[in-house]
């Protein structure tokens, strides 16, 4: 009878420690059951991601297939080696529910889906084909600033940089998603050294074919003591100090503050407009998903969503968003700005905001 119960615990905490693996249309999904309610961190190191738990978990290690090729615990800590260093990952607590114990759950995309073990067809089950195909999902990533233009710079970031950054992790999330991605710049480069012809030309890949959605991705400045997260779709012009930043990012100086007065005459004629209406709703809507998911997945401060005469934005045939993703300017923000493990937790929200608006998520 002791034996037996000792076996039970063994199997107990093995059922805690190994993951379940479900394999999906573009990602894969590892779920580890924790013993106890639990927080976290994740790091990256190359290709290894390690999740930093509250709660310890036994010792174990194997090998996986697909996006993730090994996994390791150790105490607190879950450590996986990925196929590719700049392969996303997004992992979240997921707390007890009726009959489930607490989860954590790992997302790793991936390009394809890992074989999955087929059953003998019954007359009961067999389907017929179909042969329509769902439209494939279509979304324009704007890294904002590139080239001549560094946008604001810190003694932790460059605005140019880190947008970029952020904008191809972005991409690589939603293409594993099956999402067809269309970058306004893929590279240290501005589209034209005229601020005006450079915000036309990124404003116009929301026309290029059938799209679904438009975000352009900034890094924000202020005093030393501002941080936080904010998210903007198109609109009239802030008044005060809050109009500064649609004139910093159309440009700044008198450019910026000809292109803000532009964007918001623009506002203006699109106030009788009920088609116009309609998709900045949408726009809106679009905002308020990929607001709730960066402040999710970064406890940041939450600035809120709102509207601003952003020249990149103004155009509303598709829904467009302007994200401004934390202060580098702020030495907490900025230096958190500077790592590859939070810009890629910044990525992934963003990824996940979009295809929750979408309805394109799991």
């Amino acid at each position: 009878m002791k034996r037996l119960f000792v076996l039970l615990l063994l199997l107990s905490g093995l059922a805690q420690a190994a993951p379940r693996v479900g394999t999906h249309d573009g990602y894969t999904r590892l779920v580890f059951d924790l013993p106890a309610a639990s927080s976290l961190s994740t790091t990256r190191s190359g290709s290894t991601v390690t999740v930093q738990l509250s709660v310890a978990l036994k010792a174990e290690q194997g090998t996986l297939s697909g996006p993730a090729t090994r996994y390791a615990i150790q105490g607190k800590a879950v450590s996986l080696t990925l196929a590719t260093a700049q392969q996303p990952v997004s992992a979240q607590i997921y707390p007890a529910a009726a009959g489930q114990p607490n989860r954590l759950v790992i997302d790793l995309p991936a390009a394809s889906r890992a074989p999955v073990a087929t059953r003998p067809p019954t007359t009961a089950t067999v389907k017929p084909a179909s042969t329509a195909q769902k439209p494939r999902l279509t979304v324009v990533i704007d890294p904002g600033h590139g080239g001549v233009d560094s946008g604001m710079a810190s003694t932790w970031v460059t605005e140019k940089q880190v947008t970029l950054d952020v904008g191809l992790r972005v991409r690589a999330y939603l293409e594993a998603h099956g999402v067809k991605v269309i970058m306004t710049r893929d590279r240290d480069t501005q589209l034209s050294r005229d601020k005006q012809t450079d915000l036309e030309m990124r404003s116009r890949l929301a026309k290029a074919g059938t799209v679904n959605a438009y975000i352009s991705i900034h890094v924000n400045a202020g005093n030393s003591a501002a941080q936080g997260i904010e998210t903007y779709y198109f609109g009239s012009s802030l008044g005060s100090s809050n109009r500064s930043l649609a004139v910093s990012e159309n440009g700044g100086g008198n450019v910026g503050e000809t292109l803000t007065r532009q964007a918001s005459s623009t506002a203006q004629n699109l106030v009788g407009d009920l088609l116009s209406q309609a998709k900045l709703a949408f726009s809106a809507n679009l905002a308020r998903s990929v607001q709730s998911a960066l402040i999710g997945s970064t406890s940041a401060v939450n600035r809120g969503v709102h509207s601003d005469a952003f020249y990149v934005i103004r155009n509303p045939t598709v829904p467009a968003i302007l994200t401004e993703i934390g202060f580098g300017s702020n030495p907490a923000e900025g230096a958190r700005l500077a790592q590859p493990a939070y810009r890629d937790r910044v990525a992934v929200a963003i990824a996940r905001g979009i295809l929750s608006f979408l309805k394109a998520d799991e």
